[in-house]
């Protein structure tokens, strides 16, 4: 990111013409007609194309728009296991999933709704809330992909846990199990009802707690006090340090670049005024009463940082404001936003600018987003932002048990109905599940074709690392 910025594109979306809603019955008509054209059972199938495009290079396309020295680190965080393979390799999904069965009832799809990016998060209210919270991806497409995209995750992660065979296939039973049932209520809400429901995490711990071992309700606790604390104060004492009197963001290079390893003086501050211009055209795109917030905070220092899995090597920044008490910090992560890895198989984005593709998805999908979610364009990339920590948590996957992973996946189940039944039409969805469990067994055999799928790619990537086709760093 450098300091010449472009005032963010307009609106581009493609006027609709308002229509009359359908009616209940058409809907329940609509949903059970597509079942002709896409049995619930013929979800089950999943068959590698024989065009499959080998799935090392599929990476190595991605990785030519990345910035090249974090590449490595991708794929050396790829490599770690099938798991963490299977969370970057959402582009070798979307070209798979483009070819399996589809109902043809289109959702705001998250595009990458796999068990890992969803967690919990404070609302504008301060409320803890469990949501999906990755939007990379987000798209209108079907339905059915964020929920193969979420099954597959959680077998995968039953595996990597060593669980028995019958507890793996208890785990994607239940998660898609939640989603049909949380669809079928869903379907008889009204829709100010869907639009308000949220997972508000503690008073659901509270009302299920004598459903859970004591250990478990202790430790899901304990991750909550947790995720109090991690907002920008605890940010603000763990990522920086003070050089001659002013706050700056610590060196941990490759994965934290301070702008202070980029330059010095006033070259710095020549630098940090450009910014200054380019978080102002951020600022255009918060609602009004947001930048009257914003414009309380000054900004101090800005680091590249590397997050995640699959999104390494995108450009991505934090960027450290501080208010005039000095010890009021916010800090923000501006991420670039490239096109949805859906975008090959279904129709493009409507939005000129990805990052206001992000934040519009989010902005459907969540029931509560950061009240710093923006959008900016600056030498030809675009970027959104949202704040870097507030109260932020996420399960640790491999600590989990079976029946917890199994409670997990019902709730992420239950989040990703709600999230579809906002976007997209819900009764006609609930219709074509039906209430009986042939489409959550159908999603099971699926997944354990699909996870079989995953193994070999990951195989694939670890000979080609083996090989020096590709050069893979571990350990960060």
């Amino acid at each position: 990111m450098t300091a010449t910025a472009q005032p963010p594109r307009k609106h581009t979306a493609r006027k609709r013409t308002p229509s009359e809603p359908p009616t209940v019955a058409a809907s329940v008509s609509r949903g059970k007609a597509a079942r002709s054209a896409a049995p619930r059972v013929s979800h089950a199938e999943f068959e590698p194309a024989p065009d499959r495009s080998d799935p090392v290079e599929l990476l190595q396309r991605q990785a030519r728009t990345r910035v090249p020295e974090l590449v490595p680190i991708r794929y050396g965080r790829m490599l770690v296991s099938p798991f963490a393979f299977y969370r970057g390799a959402a582009a070798i999904m979307a070209e798979d999933l483009a070819s399996t069965p589809q109902s043809g009832l289109k959702v705001q799809c998250c595009g990458d709704a796999h068990l890992s990016n969803f967690g919990i998060f404070a609302s504008p209210d301060r409320r803890l809330v469990f949501d999906l919270n990755d939007f990379d991806e987000t798209l209108p497409g079907p339905w059915e992909w964020d929920v193969k995209r979420l099954a597959v995750s959680m077998l995968i992660a039953a595996q990597s846990n060593d669980f028995r065979k019958r507890d793996q296939r208890r785990v994607v039973l239940d998660s898609v199990a939640s989603y049909r049932g949380a669809m079928a209520s869903f379907a008889r809400m009204g829709n100010l009802d869907v639009w308000y429901s949220r997972f508000e995490i503690e008073s659901v711990l509270a009302k299920y707690a004598g459903q859970f071992k004591p250990r478990s309700v202790k430790g899901a606790q304990k991750e909550l006090a947790k995720a109090r604390t991690k907002d920008s104060m605890s940010a603000l004492s763990k990522l920086t340090h003070v050089v001659d009197g002013e706050v700056r963001i610590v060196d941990e290079s490759p994965l934290i670049v301070p702008i202070d390893r980029l330059a010095q003086g006033a070259t710095r501050e020549r630098i940090l005024t450009g910014l200054r211009r380019i978080l102002g055209v951020y600022r255009d795109s918060l609602p009004i009463e947001r930048q009257r917030l914003f414009d309380q905070f000054e900004l101090a220092d800005l680091a590249r940082k590397v997050v995640g899995v699959g999104s390494v090597g995108t450009r991505a920044w934090i960027a450290l404001l501080l208010g005039p008490v000095g010890t009021d910090p916010l800090f923000l992560q501006i991420k670039e936003a490239q096109p949805s890895v859906l975008e090959d198989h279904l129709e493009k984005s409507e939005f000129a600018n990805y990052g206001e593709r992000v934040v519009v998805g989010q902005r459907l999908i969540q029931a509560s987003s950061d009240i710093f979610l923006g959008w900016l364009r600056a030498d030809g990339d675009d970027y959104y932002g949202r704040q870097l920590k507030d109260w932020k948590g996420s399960a640790e996957i491999e600590q989990l048990d079976a029946d917890s992973l199994a409670v997990y996946g019902r709730m992420c189940g239950w989040t990703l109905a709600r999230a579809h039944a906002r976007t997209g039409n819900r009764v006609a969805i609930a219709a074509y599940l039906g209430s009986s469990d042939g489409f959550d067994r159908a999603i099971l055999a699926f997944s354990q074709s699909y996870a079989e799928q995953n193994e070999r790619d990951y195989r694939a990537l670890r000979e080609a690392a083996d090989s020096g086709r590709i050069v893979a760093e571990a350990g960060l």
